[in-house]
């Protein structure tokens, strides 16, 4: 008789364990499904009190929120952003659906977020400030914005991108679809530029389904990226409709998952805080294996517990993510950088090194809300006995 195979253990899926049912039942009793509704509005204000600013958009994904924010931030066609090379295709089809261009920049070694220093120089040697606009010498374009990205749930150096807007015409939208909850040097992430983004996409650390959000303190903005996702309507009795807008609005079917889900979040974080500190201390003591931890100023959520493999004891990362996956073990690679897809292999890059170190040597290990310590010791066994 052969080994009954014991069930899979995905890399992240959702984990409902609150008032889901409650709030989805109370939406179909009261006949408020689509996108108006008392959950849609809820959702918003208890996100934005819960990031700490005082307008929430809700969208029905997190690209349609960085799409709205950058229109809204003023990128408009053949202008520029600056975003990192390393991060999930989303934050640079959010730039193209804006009719503008990604420059790739590279990534640091202490968040794997964009580096800063890069970044700065990239603008003081390729680009020069005329008439009140940053333009990039090569291109002739103007770079309107700098996109940075909070990568896997750890916040990125942030700081220093803020700092650039005193010494340059730039605006920043921070993408934060991978890191509600996080905190970087004790701020939450999300709200200290002139928008963040969030994403509740299925395996995010709270879920809607699918649904994203526009964070900011500025009311204007707020009001420009909620014209713009609701179709650009005028006017509250007549269908009148004097630019482009977009049916970017989220349900209240999911805002009221996302509500219940909200309720549960700072537990999510700590279960997936200790899903990463059992990894880190289980894979101690193996060499060629790196855990990707916090830096000083960082707290991470651990949206991904991701390692990263030396040569000698992984000569191919991608062998092993399949060896995993065969053995029911939901690995999977880091991102693939920008620059390297095809859909933007035309695009600008600037000195992109450790990004691609990072790619070629990570992975990331199941990490769901409520995986199980046993479960846990399972992904611990199968990759060490991969490596051996």
């Amino acid at each position: 008789m052969s080994k009954e195979r014991r069930p899979p253990i995905p890399n992240a899926v959702p984990h409902l364990a609150g008032n889901e049912w409650r709030y989805v039942k109370e939406c179909l009793d009261t006949n408020w499904v689509s996108s108006v509704g008392p959950f849609v509005e809820r959702f918003e204000r208890e996100v934005a009190a819960w990031t700490g600013v005082p307008y929430a958009v809700a969208t029905v994904n997190g690209s349609a929120a960085l799409h709205v924010a950058l229109l809204a931030a003023g990128v408009a066609r053949d202008d520029e952003v600056l975003l990192p090379a390393f991060t999930f295709v989303s934050t640079a089809h959010a730039v193209a659906y804006c009719g503008a261009h990604p420059v790739f920049m590279d990534s640091e070694t202490a968040s794997w977020g964009m580096d800063p220093g890069k970044v700065a120089a990239f603008l003081s040697e390729e680009c020069l400030v005329k008439d009140g606009r940053v333009v990039n010498r090569g291109t002739g374009r103007t770079v309107r914005a700098v996109l940075p990205v909070h990568l896997y749930g750890h916040p990125c150096d942030l700081d220093p991108f803020l700092e650039l807007t005193e010494r340059y015409p730039l605006v920043v939208v921070e993408d934060s679809a991978e890191a509600l909850g996080a905190a970087y040097k004790g701020r939450r992430v999300g709200v200290e530029a002139l928008a963040g983004c969030l994403s509740f996409n299925g395996n995010k650390i709270i879920t809607t389904g699918g649904g994203g959000m526009v964070l900011t303190r500025d009311q204007a903005f707020a009001a420009r990226v909620r014209r713009l996702t609701t179709q650009a309507r005028g006017s509250s009795i007549e269908f009148e409709h004097e630019e482009i807008g977009y049916n970017y609005r989220l349900t209240n079917l999911a805002a009221a998952l996302g509500v219940a889900q909200l309720e549960q979040l700072e537990s999510f974080v700590e279960d997936k805080r200790r899903t990463a500190e059992h990894y880190r201390a289980a894979l101690a003591g193996v060499g060629g294996v790196s855990v990707f931890g916090e830096a000083p100023w960082a707290r991470s959520t651990y949206w991904m517990s991701s390692i990263l493999l030396d040569e000698r004891v992984c000569p191919d990362v991608r062998a092993l993510v399949r060896a995993l996956n065969d053995d029911g073990i939901g690995a999977r690679p880091l991102w693939r950088p920008l620059h390297r897809q095809p859909a933007f292999v035309s695009a600008q890059h600037y000195r992109v090194e450790v990004a691609e170190r990072l790619y070629a040597r990570g992975l990331s290990l199941p990490c769901s809300v409520g995986i199980t310590p046993d479960q846990r010791e399972v992904v611990v066994q199968a990759l060490v006995a991969r490596l051996t």
